[in-house]
């Protein structure tokens, strides 16, 4: 059986999915773009200040799951310009260091024109 996982300290979901789902020990968390929760809007304009910003998001969904950083064993990160990577990949090393699997590719246009996306598989 599988359970939704919510947390106010997140953005609400732009659509219809979840935040996350826990099922058999593990937490999938949707992709976590840069908006921050408590005004509703992206604001950053920078890959380094989105890319913090996603990573507070997902630091609250996988806290509410029980999980955390370090309990990753999968991510799947989106960039919309690949000359972006050096810079996302600096900060995104600061949260995930225990170095999970991870696929990062370029997209042409993610939600709300945002700079980056990434989702989490971790257990709990």
């Amino acid at each position: 059986m599988s359970e939704k996982v919510y947390t106010k300290n997140a953005p609400d979901a732009i659509g219809p999915y979840s935040q996350a789902v826990k099922v058999n020990g593990l937490v999938f968390t949707s992709g976590q773009i840069a908006i921050n929760p408590a005004s509703g809007n992206v604001e950053a304009d920078t890959i380094e200040g989105q890319t913090e910003q996603v990573m507070k998001n997902l630091g609250a969904v996988l806290e509410e799951a029980g999980s955390s950083f370090d309990q990753a064993v999968k991510t799947v990160c989106f960039l919309a310009d690949m000359n972006d990577f050096a810079a996302f990949n600096e900060i995104y090393g600061k949260y995930f260091t225990s170095k999970p699997a991870r696929s990062c590719v370029a997209v042409k246009t993610l939600p709300k024109n945002v700079l980056c996306e990434v989702e989490v598989i971790a257990e709990y």
